[in-house]
């Protein structure tokens, strides 16, 4: 839902930009391109957020093994 949102902002603001350049206000008309573009980055953001589950939601944590296996024989030996 949130990714919609910025990325519905993010044509908007593109739109505005073109028009901005067309009327030859390049300045304003980079300023509303480059905030179009982090519009753009804070929905592919969103999306990743959705798909990557956080570190919370995670009941353990994996194990690293190290691949020495004096590691393995002092843990056993514990």
């Amino acid at each position: 839902m949130i990714e919609r949102v910025w990325i519905i902002a993010s044509g908007l603001l593109l739109v505005v930009a073109a028009i901005l350049l067309w009327r030859n206000n390049l300045s304003a008309a980079f300023v509303i391109a480059a905030l179009g573009a982090c519009a753009w980055f804070l929905s592919y953001r969103a999306q990743l957020r959705e798909k990557i589950p956080d570190e919370e939601d995670l009941s353990e944590e994996p194990e690293v093994s190290t691949g020495n296996e004096s590691d393995v024989k002092d843990e056993n030996e514990d």
